[in-house]
């Protein structure tokens, strides 16, 4: 969970905030007793929504399964896989371009994978722009991965 979840606690923290409540299940389903916890799924509680991240070190081409998925009231929203991005969007009624039901979205191609973020950053130091988050943002973050990943917050 602390290495493949956190990108996708990260993503949840940006959406819905912190958490009010993380509870983790954390365990060892490798046949090696490395004591390695290698299969996590961690639950993150809000006010008005709950969050489920799961992370199997063992699954078998899991990055294909990898996805980000929000439902609401209104829509679903669903990327699946996470790399390289492919979208699946359902409304509850037509709006704009959109139609009701479910429909794929076409994403830009990107150069590569982190392309986006380096230039972002050479924006900071340029002093273009601050940074996307604050540092309650990322302290939000970091304790929510801990949280999640069974391990202490100090």
């Amino acid at each position: 969970m602390f290495e493949l979840g956190c990108h996708v606690i990260d993503a949840v923290v940006s959406v819905l905030g912190k958490p009010v409540k993380v509870t983790s299940y954390s365990r060892n389903s490798s046949p090696v007793d490395d004591g390695f916890a290698d299969n996590g799924m961690a639950v993150l509680e809000y006010p008005k929504a709950t969050a489920v991240v799961r992370s199997a070190m063992l699954e078998v081409e899991g990055g294909a399964r990898r996805q980000f998925v929000v439902c609401g009231t209104k829509g679903t929203f669903d990327i699946r896989p996470i790399e390289p991005p492919k979208v699946r969007v359902a409304l509850d009624v037509a709006r704009g371009e959109l139609r009701k039901g479910y429909q794929d979205l076409a994403m830009p191609k990107a150069g590569g994978r982190y392309d986006g973020e380096f230039a972002d950053l050479a924006k900071v130091i340029r002093g273009e722009k601050a940074f996307a988050f604050t540092p309650e943002h990322d302290l939000a973050v970091h304790e929510t991965v801990l949280r999640a990943s069974g391990l202490p917050v100090h």
